[in-house]
């Protein structure tokens, strides 16, 4: 048999099988690929939006020993928690307590007082 009829002929079954699994692989990790994609888009997604949410949030740091209770927007990181938020009515009635100061960095005061 020649070059020119091995080109020319068809693809046996198995050949044919071959071809189409080495299709659907290349397939499935193009998939594989698209889904870790989506995958680090829906947590980058999911951060922001629990960014947003805490921004809009304050939070009362306790009281310790040698020093006052200290009021920190949601999103301050000298105080970083994902729990215990408190509404912006709440906020300015803590903020109102002899015994709570604002935080000197994060400034919650400046959104209370503003709108």
């Amino acid at each position: 048999m020649s070059e020119h009829d091995d080109r020319s002929r068809e693809p046996t079954p198995l050949e044919k099988n071959r071809a189409l699994l080495e299709w659907l692989e290349y397939q499935v990790g193009q998939v594989k690929n698209r889904i870790r994609e989506l995958e680090v888009q829906e947590e980058q997604e999911r951060r922001r939006k629990a960014a947003a949410h805490a921004a809009q949030r304050w939070k009362i740091q306790p009281q310790r020993s040698h020093a006052t209770a200290l009021l920190h927007r949601g999103d301050c990181t000298l105080y970083p928690t994902d729990a215990g938020y408190i509404s912006r009515e709440d906020a300015m009635i803590a903020l109102a307590e002899p015994d709570i100061e604002p935080c000197e960095i994060c400034r919650p005061d400046t959104g209370l007082t503003s709108g």
